[in-house]
């Protein structure tokens, strides 16, 4: 039986996981809106990685056709020598099914949007929410609502999170990033980690001839939480000034970089209370150092409107969701904080890990996304 059916849904935020969260409840029936403090539906300049884990819940949802035209497929991941520029080992990812793919963000929030609307869904920008209540009631821009459920997707400075697990310090991981994009030609489609120590940088393409790049560096001084402070294009080219010359022209072409502090927060002990939940980094903030903040988000967003429509009573169907959810986002989490370490080695470290990742490559080239296997073979859907 389907218990969604005309549900009152409220979600506080219009990223991907909370949009991929409307889509999911209004296909089962239920009543969507969400509310979005921005004034549109846009997002930053960046790209994402859907892995087949975050892809399977999206094609479920009937993206999978809307969604080919905006990606780049990924044929490998390639560990690279960022001083000396040459590749350590390339790992092939043409077996996995769905398709690891990379997207610009804006890209798959336009999708998200439109099947939304589609579905029946209501988009209300401009809506700041605040007083949010135990019960579920919440301001919105001075209007009050009381939903049937209150969906916390508003991300690393979330309001809701408060609510369900009192105030809570991140951490300074002592590493800051910079995110950029640059235009570029004929780049083959790969995932390029370029590794050097205490600094690396991923890129990858994106559709339109353009580069996504990250770039992380640790440092004891940390730079604002978020990911909208504009810095000085030479403070990156500063801080790879020496890599090999592959890298330093990337950066001689970025213009606008954005800079922001990497902080660690714990996972949330509490994913529901009351009439309230909490999905994606609003529950679990992720390093982005495994590509799985926007597909951890949208494993969530899909397993909570499941869960709820499988009980009769919301709080049984919040508690089976946070049960099928926290273990794995934890293990998801710790992998992504050892990649961080691993990607900054230096001296005799780095020689046997690069040597370790070469003979990897020639002896056993599957072991990598094996090694994954719990990861990218994970069916939210199944």
């Amino acid at each position: 039986m389907a218990h969604n059916a005309k549900r009152d849904i409220a979600i506080i935020g219009g990223g991907i996981g909370g949009l991929t969260a409307a889509l999911a409840f209004a296909q089962l029936g239920a009543d969507v809106t969400v509310y979005e403090q921005a004034p549109a539906l846009t997002e930053v300049g960046a790209g994402l990685q859907i892995t087949p884990n975050g892809a399977r819940a999206l094609n479920a949802l009937g993206l999978q056709r809307a969604l080919e035209p905006s990606g780049v497929t990924a044929q490998a991941v390639m560990p690279m020598d960022a001083l000396s520029g040459q590749p350590i080992t390339r790992f092939d990812l043409q077996r996995q099914s769905p398709p690891y793919r990379f997207y610009h963000r804006a890209a798959l929030i336009d999708v998200l949007a439109r099947a939304c609307q589609a579905a029946g869904v209501v988009i209300t920008c401009n809506a700041r929410v605040t007083d949010v209540q135990p019960g579920g009631q919440f301001n919105a821009s001075g209007a009050r609502r009381s939903p049937d459920l209150t969906v916390g997707a508003d991300g690393l400075h979330s309001v809701v999170r408060p609510l369900l697990n009192g105030a809570a310090d991140p951490f300074f991981t002592g590493q800051v990033a910079w995110r950029a994009m640059i235009t570029t030609e004929d780049t083959p489609p790969l995932a390029r980690i370029w590794m050097a120590p205490g600094r690396h940088l991923v890129t990858y393409p994106l559709s339109g001839n353009r580069l996504n790049i990250v770039a992380v560096q640790e440092r004891s001084t940390w730079a604002a939480e978020g990911w909208n402070h504009a810095d000085d294009p030479a403070h990156l080219q500063q801080a790879f000034a020496d890599c090999c010359p592959a890298v330093q022209a990337m950066l001689q072409e970025v213009q606008e970089p954005k800079l922001w502090g990497l902080f660690r927060h714990p996972v949330a002990e509490n994913w529901h209370a009351g009439s309230v939940a909490l999905l994606g980094d609003a529950a679990h903030p992720t390093l982005p150092f495994l590509a799985q903040g926007a597909n951890l988000a949208i494993e969530d967003a899909f397993v909570l409107a499941r869960a709820c429509n499988e009980n009769a009573h919301l709080d049984q169907g919040l508690a089976a969701y946070q049960t099928a959810r926290r273990a794995r986002v934890v293990r998801a989490i710790a992998a992504a904080n050892a990649n961080a370490r691993n990607y900054h080695l230096s001296g005799i470290k780095r020689r046997l890990a690069h040597a370790g990742l070469r003979a990897m490559g020639k002896l056993a080239p599957d072991a990598f996304i094996n090694r994954l296997g719990w990861l990218y073979d994970h069916d939210v859907t199944d």
